[in-house]
């Protein structure tokens, strides 16, 4: 059984890196939100998805649970900052050509409101700022269903051949 054979489409996995090199980041991403491509297994393990993906534009929809609590009683910050992570710098990717990947190389967030299990989904929205040959950087938002800002940040991405 090859790569390709053993992955299931929208299953958790990875896209082998020859297949990788053949898709734009808008086709790859697409492609996961439509199920035809595995999606991320962070994704799967956090539970979080893609609801949009569109030109230097995309939103994650995330389930917080009592599973991310602190200590303290409250979802763990890493939660808000995995979805700012993935939904900026993949606002970033939607910019790359097939053959281009990147990697976060720094990212800033700030937590404005405490998410608990009570808080319900969540939407992440990351939305490119500019992208160069080398670099691309994104901004990105968390609120909850009825609009609150929960969380927010910036990162900077490094691009490179795959």
């Amino acid at each position: 059984m090859n790569v390709d054979e053993a992955i299931k489409p929208g299953a958790p996995g990875m896209v082998p890196l020859e297949k990788l090199k053949q898709l734009s980041g808008l086709e790859l991403l697409q492609g996961m939100r439509d199920g035809i491509n595995p999606q991320a297994p962070i994704g799967h393990e956090m539970d979080f998805h893609a609801e949009t993906v569109e030109l230097g534009r995309v939103v994650f929809v995330g389930n917080p649970s009592r599973r991310f609590y602190n200590p303290i009683g409250t979802v763990h910050g890493g939660f808000a900052l995995t979805l700012l992570d993935s939904c900026m710098s993949c606002a970033v990717q939607t910019h790359l050509p097939a053959g281009k990947g990147y990697t976060t190389v720094e990212i800033k967030t700030n937590f404005v409101r405490a998410i608990t299990d009570k808080t319900g989904p969540v939407r992440a929205e990351g939305k490119v700022i500019q992208v160069g040959a080398r670099i691309g950087t994104a901004e990105g938002r968390v609120t909850d269903a009825k609009g609150n800002l929960l969380a927010f940040g910036t990162t900077t991405c490094l691009i490179f051949d795959l």
